[in-house]
């Protein structure tokens, strides 16, 4: 309009403009005389990260790229409500229900099964015409959808069903039921029901390019084998949606989104689709339940803070935070409030959705995004030369392990800092949950970060309690597989420098770490995988040909029991020449030891 005022081009002539080598030099003088050059570290993701970018990174890149822009306006404000066996979902769509008029702006249901799931009360409470609804399911999706669309509406939303990604049966079966939900959302050009499940990696430890590489194999492998004659390819493009996880690393996950974007063109167009197509990518984003902690839990709303500025400024399309209290406590409305209201924050006051793309133009992000790319690229060239998900998910799950392995050794030696956890712990800290209950929990999240550290300073706790009840009794806590290294490193940190270095040799590999505790004394043993579950068949009368049992990680019995238990299945004692258990765990807890 002939009245609307001309832009005005952005500029700080105040500040003078410094090239690249006197940013060098001021580098080098602050750091007296050291080489700038120094400062690069690596990454989990295998690639260096310098100290600084200026112009000339763009200019490497062939200039900056073009903004990213969303298939929506603006982002939404989506809570995860999660639906367990056998519940008909009534408490969890009251609970949505009340937060669509608090502020939330859609729902996410996560379903156990779908058959119990009441979709007849969902419909009366929710109006779904009108709301952005989001579910994950393990089966049954086709029956969800059929239900659904009982209510005469166009659906708004998503659909995760990722028989891939989760490793289900009968697959060709899986992928048929696939087709049908394809078909079914024909009419509702708002709803995606082809997702896929990338948080399932992010929240197992796999770092930015192998989740990326991951959700590019199995995007490949959907494009690949879902289209028919009834089913053209665009049709299956344009289902296609990504659920993924978000991570502390603020930085590497606005970059990480962004990259997702640009791969998802490039991958499109190697299926021969317009770029137009890739546009229409839609993604969800959940805060980490990789990163969260049951130590000093209120460190967890710091985290899924900057999870969520990272996924808001990355460009996703709706945004679930998790509660902070979710690993030990059952839904309640003080966390869920807290964690609606966090977006609603990141929009209202710190104005986190009035520029499309904001990380645009940065000579970091630009360079980390086109790294972790290209990156993602090879590896998921690797992948398919494997022969492609789900042929090559041995490759995968190996690459996966492989990456969690490091992110828990680089934890217990404190170079990756989990506040609260293995760093400014909180000494006086009083658990507001029962953690003997918490340990025999099935529901206990153990593919966490912090599940090894976390764990074991949960039973040296209930070990120092029973000391202090005289209780007659024995318990063995499972410490976790693979953690006699992760605990040993913990110990050592706390060492004056080189002392006893042959402690580093002290365990064998391949067996679980555990605690045998009695009011007496506490024991860092070993035991193979097959030793622990004999001896927790035995101690819980449980026939050793019961093939549906699953041994918790905290075991009880009265003393004489237990010790014998413990020399009948020949568990071996953790050794630590020079130190007694009791000095290990004290040095853990940060007690300090007595001389």
């Amino acid at each position: 309009m002939a009245d609307s005022p001309l832009p005005v081009p952005v500029s700080f002539a105040e500040f003078p403009a410094v090239t690249t080598a006197q940013w060098q030099e001021r580098l080098a003088r602050d750091l007296k005389g050291q080489d700038p050059a120094t400062l690069t570290w690596q990454t989990l993701d295998g690639f260096p990260v310098a100290p600084f970018y200026h112009q000339e990174a763009l200019q490497e890149l062939g200039g900056a790229p073009a903004p990213q822009v969303r298939p929506e306006a603006a982002w939404r404000n989506v809570p995860t409500y999660v639906v367990p066996a056998l519940d008909r979902g009534h408490a969890a769509i009251d609970r949505a229900a009340a937060a669509l008029a608090l502020g939330a702006e859609g729902a996410h249901f996560v379903l156990a099964h779908t058959e119990g799931f009441d979709v007849a009360y969902l419909l009366r409470q929710i109006p779904l015409a009108e709301t952005y609804v989001g579910y994950s399911v393990r089966g049954g999706a086709a029956a969800l959808l059929e239900q659904l669309s009982a209510a005469g509406v166009a659906l708004r939303g998503f659909l995760v069903s990722d028989p891939i990604t989760q490793h289900a049966p009968n697959l060709a079966a899986q992928q048929q039921e696939l087709r049908a939900v394809v078909a079914a959302s024909r009419a509702w050009p708002e709803f995606r029901a082809l997702g896929i499940d990338a948080a399932y990696y992010g929240n197992r430890g796999a770092t930015a390019t192998q989740q990326l590489a991951f959700a590019l194999s199995t995007a490949a492998a959907y494009l690949s084998t879902l289209p028919t004659d009834d089913l053209p390819l665009a049709e299956v493009a344009a289902a296609l949606h990504l659920h993924v996880a978000v991570a502390p690393n603020y930085f590497f996950e606005i970059a990480k989104l962004r990259a997702a974007r640009r791969l998802w063109t490039t991958l499109l167009h190697a299926y021969g689709l317009p770029a137009e197509v890739a546009q229409h990518l839609t993604i969800f984003a959940s805060t980490a339940t990789w990163s969260q902690t049951t130590l000093d839990p209120h460190t967890n709303l710091l985290r899924v803070t900057t999870e969520a500025m990272s996924a808001v400024l990355g460009g996703a399309d709706a945004l679930s935070v998790g509660t902070f209290d979710s690993l030990f406590h059952a839904p309640n409305e003080f966390a869920e409030r807290l964690a609606r209201n966090l977006p609603i924050l990141l929009r209202e006051e710190a104005y986190l959705g009035h520029v499309q793309d904001p990380a645009a133009g940065s000579f970091y992000l630009e360079t980390l995004t086109d790294t972790l790319a290209r990156e993602a690229w090879a590896l998921f060239q690797q992948i398919e030369t494997a022969g492609g998900l789900p042929a090559a998910t041995g490759l995968v799950l190996g690459q996966l392990h492989a990456s969690a392995q490091a992110q828990f050794r680089r934890i217990a030696s404190g170079e990756q800092v989990v506040v609260g956890t293995n760093r400014y712990q909180n000494a006086q800290e009083q658990f507001d949950y029962n953690p003997k209950r918490l340990l025999r929990s099935q529901e206990f999240d153990s593919t966490r970060a912090a599940y090894p550290t976390e764990v074991l300073r949960l039973a040296t706790a209930l070990h120092f309690e029973r000391r202090e009840k005289k209780k007659k009794r024995a318990a063995l806590v499972l410490l976790g597989a693979h953690t006699n290294q992760l605990i040993l490193d913990s110990f050592l940190r706390t060492l004056p420098a080189l002392e006893r270095p042959e402690l580093r040799q002290s365990h064998p590999e391949g067996t679980l770490s555990v605690l045998f505790s009695s009011f007496e004394q506490a024991t860092l043993m070993y035991a193979t995988p097959e030793q622990f579950g004999r001896l927790a068949r035995a101690i819980n009368q449980v026939p050793l040909d019961e093939p549906n049992f699953v041994p918790s990680a905290l075991l009880t019995a009265d003393l004489a029991t237990m010790q014998e238990a413990v020399q009948l299945f020949g568990l071996r004692e953790f050794s630590v020449q020079g130190y007694s258990t009791e000095d290990v765990l004290a040095r853990l807890q940060g007690k300090g030891v007595k001389n």
